[in-house]
């Protein structure tokens, strides 16, 4: 065969190629001749095929028919054979393929080669691609070569150590005295190598940990020595003596000087040497100072020292580079907490960071700036925060405005103030707040009674000159509800007076309503607003009752139950409606139920009600009532009622299942208190034991020793309800106690808990909780249900949610 082509002259034939087609045939093209080479084993030009073939794996084609070629090239003498065949299996080779494992005995072979770059070469291939395997062998060979003479060979062997130690972490103390030798080498890669070496071995082990910490005055010595030594041209970056040996010292220092006092203390001076003497002109000295910074925050370092460092991040945010200044405010992101006085002294620099250019640390520095907000600079920063809210990017004002209400509800110095901001966030950036946004700002101005004529007057000039804010017209509809008589009132201390009529005021919520603007739930604010003010105002109660007759035929389900609702009130209870629709009292925000309450769930927030009213919150029975099942036999006596699972904490089991859980606010007609199952209220604890027979138990649930049984038994009364009866055992060695179990049933179902007979589960079975539960089945429908456990078991809180499918037919047939 004639002699194949160069690499060089085959690199420049596919650079010529002017279609991803053409190329492609190229390479096909020297490929075939490439496979028929190997083939014919042609010994002469196989490193130059193999080098060709390198060269188009990396350009993304198929090239694992050469690997066999590779382990040849590596069996080979000559150097330059050796060199392309490591290479190869560096590229070609991983620990995946079985084909690794026959280089096993000539990189042994090439460890003990009388030529430091062959066993250069060997080591690197180790350090790159060897197996647990192929490392177990062959650890002894590199333990070895680290206590090697030659420093090149040292410094391959450290970082081949440091590929063993990773895949292998059993054989770390095999290396342990060779590598203490190594940090008293001159040569900087040796230490260079020696710092990754130990910086892994500390990470992977505590007891190395404590072992290498006697090593951190020789660490400060060899970093004294770097910033302290002379011009060096073999080791200089920019006036800077080796930077990358520094970087890797000061990481090292900060693993070995975490949560040691001894080891912080050793390592103080040093860090305060190199935090002053280094240049800050280069970007090689911004990353040794971003070193130590991250190290003497990390270490329990002195007030001084962490005041320098928090000065250096300071500096940063002056510098010209972008990224300079955004990894500068994430280290005072992260440092903010534990050292906020030093911090609060650049809030300056940090606001102007607002006004930068740059999406990234515009959002840094926002972030920064809310946790630099307390009480003694609330107006400054506030001030600053809502300028930044008028002019930032619409993907910053949801945050920014979110941002802005907390902190003025944790510090602000007056309610007014409170109100004025909250308003002032509407005003700007009503259509990007949250959604709880709007029943906080209820409660607050229901909670503060001096300032709801100075509230109303402001909310009815802001939506009388923009109603495009829908928060903001949510809120004004509300208090102008509420609070319309103080409106006409005109006798406003804190403000100057606004002269307003009946007709204009209604003229307003009217055209809420009308607005092509308003949302559904704008307008029912409007309309109950609306309602409400036909107690307060007393010339426009008939143009109110037109309005609300209106919105009866309303294609918008929800406003039409509303104005149904308020027609049949003004209709047939018109002599209530003073008292339905009296003024809300003050509402408490930490009521464990309440429309004004906001419930939380996945960070985001959503209001409980559109429309705060006054809830009595049911009492116990009162529950068990509402979710009672319905049904015949009216003779039987009433019984105490168990706890229902709350409504609430159903709703968070029905993801999977279609399910609709009653609210507790719906209204529901009074029915006599005699209920079908109340005779069942009071089951013995026995009970599982005497389940009906024809209905086999299932075991809903087993897990860690906790397990629970459900037997079936018809009711007597009505066919239609299973009584279920759970047995809950403990087989673990510590009692299960605060034991709740809830459950939810798709909407075809209905559901009711009875109380548990008790609440602790006794450990090794002796003893077990028994609960009742019934389940009203009209369709006759298979059964599902989710479940819910929350207990305290050897002091941890656990939950734990399931569903069960395999109740038995007999149970809902």
């Amino acid at each position: 065969m004639p002699a194949p082509i160069r690499l060089r002259e085959l690199i420049r034939t596919i650079r010529t190629a002017r279609t991803q087609a053409e190329e492609r045939a190229i390479i096909q093209k020297e490929c075939a001749l490439i496979r028929s080479a190997f083939r014919e084993e042609d010994n002469t030009f196989r490193c130059r095929n193999v080098a060709k073939l390198l060269y188009m794996h990396m350009l993304g084609y198929p090239a694992h028919f050469g690997q066999l070629e590779c382990l040849k090239l590596i069996a080979s003498q000559r150097f330059t054979d050796k060199r392309i065949g490591y290479l190869g299996a560096m590229l070609l080779l991983d620990e995946r393929q079985d084909v690794h494992l026959l280089m096993t005995n000539c990189i042994k072979n090439d460890l003990n080669h009388n030529t430091q770059y062959v066993q250069g070469l060997a080591l690197c291939t180790l350090g790159s691609m060897g197996s647990a395997e192929m490392c177990r062998d062959l650890a002894g060979e590199v333990e070895r070569l680290l206590k090697s003479s030659n420093s090149y060979i040292r410094k391959k062997a450290a970082l081949c150590a440091v590929h063993i130690i990773r895949k292998v972490p059993e054989l770390m103390e095999m290396f342990l005295p060779a590598t203490r030798n190594l940090l008293g080498e001159k040569n900087h890669g040796v230490l260079h190598t020696a710092a990754v070496l130990i910086t892994d071995m500390c990470e992977r082990s505590p007891d190395t940990l404590s072992h290498f910490r006697k090593l951190v005055p020789q660490l400060v010595r060899i970093l004294k020595n770097l910033i302290m030594s002379g011009y060096s041209p073999e080791h200089d970056v920019s006036g800077i003596s080796d930077p990358f040996l520094q970087v890797r010292i000061l990481r090292l220092l900060r693993i070995l000087g975490k949560n040691d006092d001894e080891a912080s203390e050793a390592m103080n001076d040093i860090l305060a040497q190199v935090a002053t003497n280094t240049e800050t002109s280069k970007n090689v000295g911004n990353a040794i100072l971003y070193e130590t910074v991250l190290t003497i925050m990390d270490i329990k370092s002195e007030s001084g020292l962490r005041v320098l460092a928090v000065n250096i991040l300071g500096r940063f945010l002056l510098n010209n580079d972008k990224n300079i200044r955004y990894v500068a405010l994430t280290s005072l992101l992260k440092t903010v907490q534990t050292d906020h006085n030093a911090v609060q002294r650049h809030r300056s620099t940090i606001v102007d960071c607002l006004k930068d250019a740059d999406v990234s640390i515009k959002r840094r520095a926002m972030e920064l700036s809310f946790a630099l907000v307390n009480a003694s600079n609330i107006r400054g920063m506030m001030k600053e925060l809502l300028h930044f809210l008028d002019s930032c990017e619409v993907e910053f004002k949801s945050d920014c405005a979110s941002g802005v209400f907390l902190a003025a509800e944790k510090y602000a110095p007056t309610k007014r103030w409170h109100i004025d901001t909250m308003m002032r966030v509407l005003t700007t950036a009503g259509s990007y707040v949250r959604d709880e946004t709007v029943p906080n700002l209820i409660l607050l101005i229901t909670n503060t009674s001096q300032l709801h004529c100075y509230t109303v007057q402001r909310l009815f000039k802001a939506i009388q000159e923009d109603i495009s804010q829908q928060p903001l017209v949510q809120v004004s509809a509300w208090c102008v509800g509420e609070y319309g008589d103080l409106l006409l009132s005109g006798s406003c201390d804190e403000d100057e007076p606004l002269q307003v009529t009946e007709e204009e005021v209604l003229n307003v919520l009217e055209s809420m309503l009308q607005s092509n603007m308003s949302s559904s739930i704008t307008r029912g604010y409007a309309l109950t607003a609306l309602m409400k003010l036909s107690t307060r105002f007393g010339s426009t109660v008939d143009r109110i009752k037109r309005v609300v007759s209106i919105y009866g035929s309303s294609i918008d389900v929800e406003l039409q139950q509303r104005a149904v609702e308020y027609n049949t009130l003004f209709n047939k209870f018109d002599h209530m409606r003073p008292a339905l629709l009296e003024r809300m009292p003050i509402m408490e925000k930490s009521s464990s139920n309440g429309l004004a309450e906001v419930a939380e769930t996945n960070g985001e927030a959503e209001p409980m009600e559109r429309v705060p009213v006054a809830v009595h919150l049911p009492s116990t029975n009162e529950v068990s009532d509402l979710l009672d099942l319905l049904g015949g036999n009216e003779d039987a006596p009433s019984q105490p009622r168990g706890p229902s699972a709350p409504a609430g904490d159903l709703l968070t089991l029905l993801d999977g299942l279609d399910i609709q859980a009653p609210a507790l606010g719906t209204a529901f007609t009074p029915q006599p208190p005699t209920f079908l199952l109340d005779n069942l209220a009071s089951i013995p604890s026995d009970a599982f034991n005497n389940a009906h027979p024809a209905i086999p138990p299932v075991v809903a649930y087993e897990k860690g020793g906790l397990r629970i049984d459900f037997a079936f038994e018809r009711s007597n009364t009505n066919p239609n309800v299973t009584i279920i009866t759970l047995h809950a055992s403990n087989s673990t060695d510590a009692d299960v106690s605060d034991f709740v179990f809830q459950a939810a049933v798709p909407k075809t179902f209905q559901l009711q808990l009875l109380s548990p007979s008790s609440n602790v589960i006794p450990a090794k079975n002796s003893g077990g909780i028994s609960q009742v539960i019934k389940v009203l089945n009209p369709q006759k429908q298979q059964l599902r249900m989710r479940l819910r456990l929350t207990y305290t078991h050897r002091g941890a809180s656990m939950q734990e949610i399931g569903e069960v499918n395999n109740f038995p037919p007999q149970s809902w047939q």
